[in-house]
């Protein structure tokens, strides 16, 4: 089995921080109205002047204007201003005001930091309701990144990604250590996959062989493929199989 692996370069680290924003709230599945009433709530007096500012900016000049639009400097900001825990939500509402589509996404993605690109990839399903923002996910998914692929995995993603491509990020998941409740919709998708249950079981066999322990988030996978082995993936009925 070719497990994912991590590409030459700065990437090819994984960050050590967690996968999940750091507020509790999820900016890819919260509405924008509920994320500007939960930052309204939590920032102080200077942040919430300075978002419901970048705000007013995004909406005076939505989309693009120029070489790059006023909104596109506050994403920037964004950290700085609310905190690293707001900052999420707060990129992604001024990316909703702004009507950024999928070409500024890419352009604010590709130009930006990780904080900024994965601002951007929680904001997708808010924005792209196509596959047009598509490169903008396997682009993540071949980072290392641990919160890059968190948010690659998002709506947008489940929505848009193909089984085979798909398959491989949960597989990453478990490589990288990123934990499987962050990926939207795993229910479904892996319910019944068969050949997500092979590469599954392949992963498996070869932790156990290498006396390495088995990711419990394996076997939840596993059972709702509907083909979890009897005795657990690191057992000694394990089964074994092609590389995939």
């Amino acid at each position: 089995m070719t497990h994912p692996h991590a590409p030459a370069g700065q990437d090819a680290d994984t960050t050590g921080r967690p996968a999940a924003p750091g507020d509790g709230t999820t900016p890819a599945v919260t509405p924008p109205a509920e994320l500007r009433r939960h930052l309204a709530a939590r920032l102080d007096g200077a942040a919430r002047a300075w978002l419901d500012q970048a705000l007013d900016e995004a909406t005076a000049h939505p989309g693009t204007h120029g070489p790059i639009s006023v909104w596109e400097l506050r994403l920037a900001e964004a950290g700085r201003r609310c905190g690293p825990e707001h900052a999420d939500a707060a990129r992604v509402l001024i990316l909703h005001t702004a009507h950024a589509d999928a070409e500024a996404l890419t352009r604010v993605y590709h130009q930006g930091t990780a904080d900024e690109r994965r601002a951007v990839l929680h904001a997708l399903p808010h924005l792209v309701p196509g596959p047009e923002a598509l490169p903008l996910v396997e682009d993540a998914l071949r980072t290392n990144d641990t919160r890059l692929v968190a948010a690659a995995l998002g709506p947008y993603g489940a929505h848009h990604l193909d089984a085979h491509a798909w398959r491989h990020a949960v597989l990453k998941c478990l490589f990288t250590g990123v934990a499987l409740d962050l990926v939207a919709d795993l229910d479904r998708r892996a319910r019944g996959d068969a050949e997500l249950a092979r590469m599954l079981a392949d992963y498996a066999a070869e932790r156990t062989a290498a006396g390495r322990t088995v990711p419990e988030d394996l076997h939840r996978v596993l059972a709702l493929t509907g083909s979890a082995p009897t005795q657990g993936a690191d057992g000694p009925d394990a089964p074994h199989g092609k590389e995939s």
